[in-house]
């Protein structure tokens, strides 16, 4: 049925999807759900996937290659001392634009020749109504990775500031946010 290549992909592919933290919580039979759903892209050393302030539209998990975050709109502007991250092999990068319409805060450029597995917001609603639940599954995972790295960053905050002016700047955010 399979050809020995194509099923050393899909092999592969199944264990970068095992590892993601966004689907730790489900099944092997859901992540192979998921995994329908997810979208084989290539990049050359060099390229874009997506640039900062572009619309997100979906999650890369990296399934070969490296990726460098950045605050750069490319390679002529990139701001000068201004930390930028790594992504490597297993790593899950944009997931929240899968749920939340959001820009992008940061530029993602390949470092080398890459194949990322992309995960886009059209696919979401086509698990969320073939497979509630496991639809209901990611969504949990990726709102609790997301707090987790908010409790993270606020721990940050206070170290580099204090606790009242950590506690001001997300009342004030949470206050502001929410009036219309």
């Amino acid at each position: 049925m399979f050809g020995s290549k194509k099923l050393k992909t899909i092999k592969n592919q199944s264990n970068i999807i095992f590892k993601t933290p966004f689907l730790k919580n489900m099944t092997t039979a859901e992540r192979y759900e998921f995994l329908q759903l997810c979208h084989r892209r290539r990049y050359k050393k060099g390229e874009y996937i997506y640039y900062m302030g572009d619309p997100g539209t979906g999650m890369y998990v990296l399934e070969e290659g490296k990726v460098l975050l950045s605050l750069e709109k490319d390679e002529k502007e990139a701001y000068e001392n201004i930390p930028s991250y790594e992504i490597n092999k297993t790593d899950c990068f944009g997931a929240l634009s899968v749920i939340y319409e959001m820009r992008r805060r940061t530029s993602a450029r390949c470092l080398t020749d890459v194949k990322v597995l992309g995960f886009f917001r059209p696919d979401y609603e086509t698990l969320r109504n073939r497979h509630p639940l496991i639809a209901i599954k990611f969504l949990e995972n990726v709102a609790s990775t997301s707090l987790k790295l908010l409790e993270k960053t606020t721990d940050k905050l206070i170290k580099a500031t204090n606790t009242s002016e950590a506690f001001s700047i997300q009342v004030e955010t949470s206050i502001v946010d929410n009036n219309p």
